[in-house]
């Protein structure tokens, strides 16, 4: 009896396997034959921590279009993907996206991020758009220029004011510290303390890390997140603080800091009149407006995806730019030779706009988010019921499509010859109608009207905070043989990037 449950068992998983790999419209996709029968290949592949690293070469295998599950393909044609994502394209974002969500009070928290719903995404976007304007970005610079200065003195009390001793600093740890105290300061008024106390505070960083990772990997099977952390069972028993661990420490973080701003009442109490409103009042303010669709768990859910995403981001890119810059003497000193021609104010700190108008830090900056993308997953849309055609390959309705920076960026039609190489100068050999058309191609904060809505905050930071580091320090790696360490959840994180500072004269 036993022997024949067996057999019968496996008899039913092998014809689930055959119907996933036949019945799904898909036969004539290119990819690995095992990655068309079960979702578990994009499972464990994404949990070897290394999933952009396989999908580049999926791609210089198999070509611009590849099967990567039973109902799911990649793509890196440029020009379907900007069709994909255009809006009103009819593609919407896959199951993926709410496993993000966090959880507090026996809720998911909504954001514009894991939103599937493409109305609802719109009235939200529209409702807190205006604050990430750049015009209005612009406005925190002051707040940014305090980070920045709290940031250098934790830099050389640590590791440069250290009389004969040279202290190797973890910088890769630092930049991050840094991007979240921005964070901080632009959507609460308040820096979280990571600058001035040099750890990660309540344990902040390290579970947003975890949450990201469990996005990532949970998210290629998302039925499983509903079994984990979002059944009614066990978000029953959260709300009734029976599972208080399932709730985000970062969005009990995030409770915190609103019931602070409920104490001490109107936005201006505690922005002062001379600062702008911060993140959290202007999304407050637009609850105001519209308290019927927006309530506090989406006010929260709004101040946690600036922390979830931005900071991390953030960190990335810059962690891209200094390491690469060291790496490379030759371009640094490209780069030392620009700023030293430029203008800087007493404090030190160099501004928005004269960063934003030097050719060649724009354009390391650039070459950084083509050769580091943040972002180490497939962004996922689902196709339309009417299909649509790639290459001339047909795929069907309800399949979902993918792709990722990390394959378009490597493609030399678009970026020209040695994509695998950190050139700034590919930006600058072409006319400015290329350079725009290579800008556009850059897939690094998303595309069309899922565009990353944060990016503006993250240009900020990073056009400040580079030319400045670099002018009060002569930065060198600890050890140039040495590389850094990559692992991969949703974000591609550096780790191990180790350097010298010494004060620059």
């Amino acid at each position: 009896m036993i022997w024949y449950l067996a057999v019968t068992f496996l008899s039913l998983i092998f014809g689930q396997l055959l119907v996933n790999r036949y019945c799904q419209g898909l036969n004539h996709i290119p990819g690995p034959w095992l990655a068309s029968t079960t979702n578990l290949w994009r499972f464990f592949a994404t949990l070897g921590r290394r999933p952009e690293v396989l999908h580049k070469k999926l791609h210089k295998d198999y070509g611009d279009v590849v099967r990567m599950g039973p109902n799911c393909v990649s793509i890196t044609d440029l020009e379907a993907v900007k069709k994909i994502w255009s809006p009103n394209s009819g593609f919407f974002k896959s199951d993926l996206y709410p496993v993000q969500q966090a959880v507090a009070h026996g809720k998911a928290l909504p954001n514009l991020f894991s939103a599937t719903n493409e109305v609802y995404h719109a009235r939200l976007r529209r409702a807190v758009a205006s604050a990430y304007t750049m015009t209005n970005i612009v406005q925190f610079e002051p707040l940014v220029n305090s980070t920045i200065t709290a940031f250098v003195k934790a830099l050389e009390k640590r590791f440069v004011d250290r009389g004969d001793v040279s202290e190797i600093c973890d910088f890769g740890t630092w930049l991050h510290f840094f991007a979240f105290d921005v964070i901080g300061e632009i959507t609460w008024s308040k820096r979280l303390g990571f600058v001035e106390q040099g750890v990660d505070i309540e344990g902040i960083i390290h579970n947003v890390d975890e949450a990201f990772r469990y996005f990532a990997v949970v998210g290629q099977m998302p039925w499983l997140d509903f079994l984990l952390k979002k059944n009614p069972v066990l978000l029953w028993l959260n709300a009734r603080g029976f599972m208080s661990n399932a709730t985000s420490p970062v969005a009990l973080f995030g409770r915190k800091r609103m019931i602070e701003r409920a104490k001490q009442g109107k936005p201006e109490a505690h922005t002062g009149k001379s600062q702008p409103l911060d993140f959290l009042s202007r999304f407050q303010q637009a609850a105001k407006e519209d308290p019927i669709f927006l309530d506090d768990r989406q006010v929260l859910g709004l101040t946690l995806s600036s922390i979830f995403a931005g900071a991390d981001s953030t960190a990335i890119i810059l962690r891209a730019i200094f390491y690469f810059l060291l790496k490379q003497p030759s371009t640094l000193a490209k780069l030392m030779d620009e700023l030293h021609d430029i203008l800087v104010p007493e404090d030190g700190i160099v501004s928005w706009n004269t960063a934003h108008s030097l050719p060649y830090l724009t354009a390391v900056i650039h070459e950084a988010l083509r050769m580091f993308p943040a972002v180490g997953i497939h962004l996922e849309r689902v196709v339309p019921p009417a299909g649509v055609d790639i290459k001339g390959h047909f795929i069907p309705g309800g399949t979902i499509i993918g792709a990722s920076a990390w394959t378009i960026h490597a493609k030399e039609e678009i970026f020209g010859k040695r994509t695998e190489e950190f050139r700034p100068e590919r930006w600058l050999e072409v006319d400015e109608g290329e350079r725009k058309r290579m800008e556009n191609s850059l897939f690094t904060f998303g595309y069309g009207s899922r565009v990353c809505i944060g990016k503006t905050v993250s240009f900020l930071e990073i056009y400040k905070v580079v030319p400045t580091l670099l002018l009060k320090f002569d930065l060198q790696l600890a050890d140039p043989k040495k590389e850094w360490k990559i692992s991969t959840g949703f974000f591609v994180t550096q780790s191990g990037f180790e350097v010298l500072l010494r004060r620059r004269q």
